[in-house]
Parts: C-alpha cells; sequence; structure tokens
C-alpha cells in the first residue's frame, strides 16, 4: 500500500474519531455541533497535512481556497464532516470524512473515506468488500437499489430505478451514499442538482478501486483541482448497470 494512501486512511479515521469526540462530549446538536465538528475536523486534517506533506497543497471545504493549487504537482481533496446534517442529528450513521489526493500527472491517486459512526475507514486499495449492512435502514433487497439524496433527490431517479427495476434508497452524505455501493447495500448513487470536488474525489477515488463504474450524468469523466470547484453531478454503479443507467440521466 503507498505511503500517500496510509497517510489518507489514518487522516481520515483520526478525523472521525475527533469528531465522535466532540459528538460525545458537546452540548451542541443540529447546525452548531455541525459547524464545530467542520471546524475542528479540519483544522486537524490541514495540521497533520502540513507536518505530513509540506510541499503539497490543500482543497478543503472549510478553507479558504488558494489558487496556487491550480500549478501544483499535488492536491490534496478533504471535507471535513460530509453530511454536517447528519452529523449533528443523533442516531444517524450516514455521514463521513473525505481525504483525497491528486496528482497532475495521474489525477486521483489516493483516497479514504472514513465513516466514523460505523468504526470503519476505506481506502482506494482493490481489496474486496464483504456485502454488509449499516448505513441503510432496511435489510438487503432482491431488487437492485438506487441510493439518492434524502433532501434532493434528481428528477430522473424515478426513471433510473424503473429502467433497472430496481427501488429508491434515500440517504444523507455524498461519501455514505458512495459506501453503501462499495459495501453491496446499495447498486447505484445517483446525482444531480449540486456537489462539489470534496463531495466526490474521495469516494470516487475509493469507489474506482473497488471495481465501480463513476462519472457525469452524460458519460463523461469526473475531473477534479479546476480553478471552477463546482461538479454538480454524479454516477456511481455497477459496471453493468452503467449503460441502463445513463441511457436515462443523459438525456436528462
Amino acid at each position: 500500500m503507498s505511503e500517500d494512501r496510509v497517510l489518507a486512511g489514518e487522516l481520515a479515521t483520526a478525523a472521525g474519531q475527533l469528531l465522535l469526540q466532540i459528538r460525545a462530549e458537546s452540548d451542541l446538536r443540529g447546525k452548531e455541533l455541525g459547524a464545530e465538528g467542520d471546524r475542528r475536523s479540519n483544522d486537524l486534517l490541514l495540521e497533520r497535512l502540513a507536518a505530513a506533506r509540506p510541499d503539497d497543497k490543500v482543497l478543503s471545504e472549510e478553507s479558504a481556497d488558494d489558487k496556487s493549487r491550480l500549478h501544483a504537482e499535488r492536491v490534496w481533496i478533504v471535507d471535513p464532516v460530509d453530511g454536517t446534517r447528519e452529523y449533528g442529528t443523533d442516531g444517524h450513521t450516514d455521514w463521513a470524512v473525505h481525504v483525497a489526493l491528486w496528482s497532475a500527472e495521474s489525477g486521483l491517486i489516493a483516497g479514504a473515506v472514513a465513516l466514523p459512526a460505523l468504526d470503519v475507514t476505506y481506502v482506494d486499495s482493490g481489496e474486496p468488500v464483504a456485502a454488509t449492512t449499516g448505513l441503510a435502514s432496511s435489510a438487503l433487497g432482491e431488487r437492485p437499489r438506487v441510493v439518492v439524496s434524502a433532501s434532493r433527490a434528481p428528477a430522473f431517479s424515478r426513471a433510473v430505478v424503473e429502467a433497472i427495476g430496481g427501488e429508491l434508497l434515500p440517504m444523507g452524505s455524498a461519501g455514505a451514499k458512495a459506501m453503501a455501493v462499495v459495501r453491496g447495500e446499495a447498486d447505484a448513487y445517483v446525482h444531480a442538482g449540486g456537489q462539489y470536488e470534496w463531495d466526490s474525489a474521495a469516494p470516487v477515488a475509493v469507489a474506482q478501486a473497488k471495481g465501480l463504474w463513476c462519472g457525469r450524468i452524460d458519460g463523461s469523466a469526473l475531473v477534479y483541482n479546476q480553478d471552477d470547484t463546482y461538479l454538480p453531478d454524479l454516477v456511481i454503479c455497477r459496471p453493468e448497470l452503467r449503460d441502463a443507467i445513463l441511457a436515462v440521466t443523459a438525456s436528462s
């Protein structure tokens, strides 16, 4: 395992442990807890990256965008708390920490997604993940599951599940939704209507390493470390479902 991959996993795990500690010890809840978690998790990630990789740049949801990253060879793309609403709500497991590394030569070269409430971190290794539960609110069924945003599901969601004979599974956090596919709790994740690079970089790095197809809803590639960090749509799915899903999403 590469040193960068190990570091990504260690950072995501450490930030997740801090977030659990904050959640357990604080009287804050809701937006206030989410804001506190975002701030302190971001501080941890920035401090440790500065110590471990002082020559690399960082793009974080919770920090001002340093445009010098556009000319850098290596950029860490992080989301200190993905799913702040879920993090701030008791009983939710569908929130995550994202840590990814982009290189000018090869694109995404390392990624880790921690699911702290489930005490697990996934990295972009080729090691298989056994089918498991814990994110979905219901047991695994026989029909393919399409995971979508619980707050803003795409307009084409229903058409996608009809195309593959599946069912919808609403969930919070982009990382949790992507990992639901990695974990076998879902078969596809479709999104449209708003995301940024930090929402998908680490989940995509992990999902691709596990053999899943990842791309835009029109079938084009996901491109990172851009001047405009808005990356509004995404499909992560089992390769055999790609054509059927894109037949719907590409025309939307």
